[in-house]
């Protein structure tokens, strides 16, 4: 058991330690995937600046409608711009949040989840929670059971009395249901890149923020040693005196003796 516990963490840690030298690719295509929907839904309100004003006034019944539209409108294009091109990523990140929350409840909640109606209980994925009783969710099923039938009707009609092959050439036929899915799915994109920021080496955030850190680096401060002198002191040693020899009272004897 520790031989394979080993093996899998070796194989686990080697792998994803290469990811993380990759961890900015996933904010990278976050990013292109945000950018154009806001962009494109800036440049909507932009060109039909009056209808949004008169929408949000009359539609959605929301104080100052056109400082609302000036707001929406600037905030979903220079956002999408920054997005682009990674700059400013988790400061943009927040009104851009706060733009799905306002539509979400404002908009889409009386709509449920889905953006499209399932026509197919079977295959939705409010199957799962109706089976365990989910109240939303068997509300869900009972709408896609009427989708359902809305739509093989309109299939009907449309092959009996339209070209349907034409009709259908681009794709199938399909109910919007214009619920919360989408702005639901574009907020949590968006926490995301204000957790993470706008990723390594493929936005501007970054070698903005590299070259910030290498300008307001503390310079190390060179610290100025002054030279060490040895200074070699000579001491003058007084040269010791000279010492008589000491004659042994004996040899004194003698010397005093051969004297007389």
């Amino acid at each position: 058991m520790r031989a394979i516990l080993g093996a899998y963490y070796f194989l686990h840690n080697g792998f994803f330690t290469l990811l993380g030298k990759l961890d900015g690719v996933a904010p990278f295509l976050i990013r292109l995937y945000l950018a154009p929907i806001m962009l494109a839904a800036g440049l909507y309100k932009l060109q039909h600046f009056d209808a949004t004003a008169m929408w949000l006034a009359q539609g959605l019944n929301l104080p100052y409608p056109e400082l609302m539209a000036y707001l929406v409108t600037y905030t979903e294009l220079i956002g999408g711009f920054l997005l682009l091109f990674g700059l400013a990523v988790r400061w943009v990140s927040i009104p851009l949040m706060v733009v799905m929350v306002v539509a979400a409840t404002t908009v889409h909640w009386d709509n449920g989840w889905f953006a499209i109606a399932p026509s197919n209980p079977i295959t939705s994925t409010a199957k799962p929670l109706a089976d365990i009783g989910v109240p939303m969710a068997r509300a869900s099923i009972e709408n896609s059971i009427g989708v359902g039938e809305r739509l093989a009707r309109a299939n009907g009609l449309l092959n009996e009395y339209g070209h349907y092959g034409w009709l259908t050439e681009k794709g199938n036929f399909a109910v919007l249901n214009n619920g919360i899915e989408f702005a639901a799915t574009y907020f949590i994109l968006l926490l995301s890149l204000l957790f993470s920021g706008a990723g390594r080496y493929l936005s501007l955030d970054y070698f903005i923020d590299r070259s910030a850190r290498q300008y307001l680096k503390p310079k190390a401060v060179e610290s100025k040693v002054e030279p060490v002198v040895e200074l070699k002191v000579e001491s003058e040693v007084a040269p010791e005196p000279e010492l008589e020899p000491q004659v042994k009272p004996s040899e004194k004897q003698v010397v005093t003796v051969a004297n007389e």
